[in-house]
C-alpha cells in the first residue's frame, strides 16, 4: 500500500501573476458594498463567452445572438429553487448572480482549470454560504439549492458534480468530503403528495468521507469520522469512526483504535490559505 499526499503542480510564473490580479480584483468587488452583483456577473461572463459582442449594438446582432447575451445576465434566467414556495428571497437575491456565475464559470473553458477553479469557488463560496472556514475546495459541477443554508467548516473538500440541496440546510464539518456525483439532501416529500415538502436539517460530521455516487438523505447525522461507501444510501444517522456500505447502508467496519491512531499526520496542501 502507498502513501500518496498531493503534490503541488505549478503553473507558468505569468500565469500565476495573472490569477492572481484577477482573484484579487474579484474579492474586491464582492467586499465592495456598492458593488452590483447581477452586473458584475454578466460582465464577466460575457468577457468569458462573448467578448467580440461586448460593447455591440443588440439591434445588429441576430436574434439567436442576442438571446445566447441574455443568458449573460443572471436577471434574465430562472433558477429551480425560484420555484420552490419556502425560498428566502431576501437571502436568495444577492447570491443568485454569484450561483449562476459559479454554474456558467465550470461550464466554460477556465472551469477545468484546477488551480484557477479552486481559488475563484473558494471567494464566491464566502458570500454564498452561511458560513465557510478556511481550505474550502470545491471542484467542477458542485450545485447548490439556495447556499445561504450551507455551514461548512475548514478544509472541506467537494468533489466532481457533487448535489448540495441545502433547503433544510446542510453543516459540514472539518476536513469532511465528498467525492464524485454524490448527493446530499435536506428535503423530502410525503408519499401521497408530493407539494407537502419536509426540511430537516443534514449534518455532515468532522473528517466524514463520502465516497463515490452516494446519497445521503434528508434529517440523517453522518457521525464524526463515519465513511459512506460506494453508490450506497444512507438513511439513517450513522455512529463514529464506522464504515457504512449498501442500501440502505449498514455498518460494514469498524476503524479500530490502532488503526486511527498510526494515521499519518497531516501533509502539505497545495491549495492552503
Amino acid at each position: 500500500m502507498s502513501f500518496y499526499p498531493l503534490r503541488p503542480a505549478p503553473v507558468t510564473a505569468a500565469a500565476t501573476v495573472e490569477y492572481g490580479e484577477w482573484l484579487e480584483w474579484l474579492a474586491a468587488s464582492l467586499a465592495d458594498s456598492r458593488c452590483d452583483r447581477n452586473e458584475l456577473c454578466r460582465r464577466i461572463l460575457t468577457d468569458i463567452y462573448y467578448p467580440q459582442y461586448a460593447d455591440a449594438d443588440p439591434s445588429r446582432l441576430s436574434p439567436t445572438a442576442r438571446l445566447a447575451l441574455l443568458q449573460m445576465d443572471p436577471r434574465n434566467v430562472t433558477l429551480e429553487p425560484e420555484y420552490y414556495q419556502e425560498i428566502d428571497l431576501e437571502r436568495y437575491a444577492p447570491r443568485k448572480p454569484l450561483l449562476w456565475l459559479w454554474e456558467m464559470f465550470d461550464r466554460s473553458p477556465l472551469g477545468e482549470n484546477v488551480d484557477l477553479g479552486i481559488r475563484f469557488r473558494r471567494i464566491l463560496a464566502r458570500h454564498v454560504f452561511a458560513s465557510c472556514g478556511k481550505n474550502f475546495k470545491a471542484f467542477t459541477f458542485v450545485r447548490f439549492s439556495y447556499g445561504y443554508n450551507m455551514h461548512v467548516g475548514n478544509g472541506v473538500v467537494l468533489h466532481r458534480h457533487v448535489l448540495m440541496d441545502d433547503r433544510g440546510g446542510i453543516e459540514i464539518g472539518d476536513g469532511a468530503s465528498v467525492s464524485d456525483f454524490a448527493n446530499v439532501y435536506s428535503h423530502s416529500h410525503n408519499i401521497v403528495d408530493g407539494r407537502i415538502v419536509y426540511t430537516p436539517k443534514t449534518v455532515i460530521g468532522k473528517g466524514v468521507r463520502i465516497t463515490y455516487h452516494a446519497t445521503i438523505l434528508a434529517g440523517t447525522h453522518i457521525a464524526d469520522d463515519s465513511m459512506i461507501g460506494t453508490g450506497s444510501i444512507v438513511t439513517k444517522s450513522t455512529e463514529p469512526h464506522w464504515v457504512y456500505v449498501g442500501v440502505p447502508a449498514r455498518k460494514a467496519k469498524e476503524k479500530s483504535a490502532e488503526e486511527r491512531a498510526a494515521k499519518a499526520p497531516p501533509t502539505r496542501d497545495p491549495f492552503a490559505e
